[in-house]
C-alpha cells in the first residue's frame, strides 16, 4: 500500500514551479538579449547582406565597362578636328606698331 507524504508532494509542487520559473526567466533573457542586440545593429547603421552583394556585382559591371572604354583607341577627337578643317597650331601675337 502506498501512503502519500505532504512532505515530498510540497517539494515535488516546489521543484516543478523553480524550473518552469527558470525557463521563463531564460527565454525573457534571451528576448532582451535579441532586443538590445538590434538595436545596437540599428545603432550601428550596417548594410545587409543582399545589398553588399547587390553592390559589388554592380561595382564589377562597372569595372568591366571602365576597362573596355580603356581599351578603345582615342582617336575621335582626331578625326572629329580632321573632319571640321579646324587648325591645331595657334597663330602667332601680332607686334604692337611703334610710332
Amino acid at each position: 500500500m502506498q501512503t502519500q507524504n505532504p512532505l515530498l508532494d510540497e517539494i515535488s509542487k516546489l521543484t516543478t514551479a523553480a524550473m518552469g520559473i527558470a525557463q521563463a526567466a531564460g527565454e525573457e533573457a534571451k528576448a532582451a538579449f535579441r532586443s538590445q542586440t538590434d538595436r545596437l545593429v540599428a545603432e550601428m547603421d550596417l548594410v545587409r547582406r543582399e545589398d553588399h552583394d547587390a553592390l559589388k556585382a554592380e561595382i564589377a559591371a562597372l569595372r568591366a565597362e571602365v576597362e573596355a572604354l580603356r581599351a578603345k583607341p582615342v582617336a575621335a577627337p582626331k578625326a572629329a578636328a580632321a573632319k571640321s578643317g579646324a587648325k591645331t597650331a595657334k597663330t602667332p601675337p601680332k607686334a604692337p606698331k611703334s610710332t
